[in-house]
């Protein structure tokens, strides 16, 4: 991604966000237990087939990633609630941000394809359920 003024070309005093999209301003994500068990998969998959959702790993730790702009994000990419925005968004730092860099991630999951795959490739096998599992394996014989 091309950005207008890069991180390191900042003059004294100015302000990354200035030249910002909003970008942090567009998703939240919520630490979830990282997944063990083909049952622990299938529910992330769920939660991916609901549309504008991903999951990511970050330092071992499992985050879903729901796309929704806040509600005070305004046409200029600033924040219309900014002197009464919530603790999070306070504590918020642009040192590490997406700003520039897009994949903060060590893991990211876009789909639930994506998910299942992995699931698959990091779980022992499974019988497959039906025809309709999105991820084709042999049949396993117990």
């Amino acid at each position: 991604m091309k950005v207008p003024v890069k991180r390191a070309d900042l003059k004294p005093g100015e302000v990354l966000c200035a030249h910002c999209t909003g970008r942090c301003c567009r998703y939240f994500a919520l630490p979830i237990e990282a997944p063990a068990t083909w049952e622990d998969y299938n529910h992330i998959r769920w939660y991916m087939m609901h549309g504008s959702v991903s999951v990511f790993v970050e330092d071992e730790t499992w985050y879903i990633m729901v796309f929704t702009d806040c509600k005070h994000l305004q046409g200029d990419y600033r924040c219309g609630a900014y002197e009464t925005r919530p603790d999070i968004c306070r504590s918020y730092t642009t040192d590490d941000c997406e700003y520039d860099n897009d994949a903060p991630y060590d893991q990211l999951f876009e789909t639930p394809e994506q998910i299942w795959e992995y699931a698959h490739a990091v779980l022992p096998p499974k019988l497959r359920r039906s025809e309709n599992d999105p991820v084709s394996l042999p049949v396993i014989a117990n």
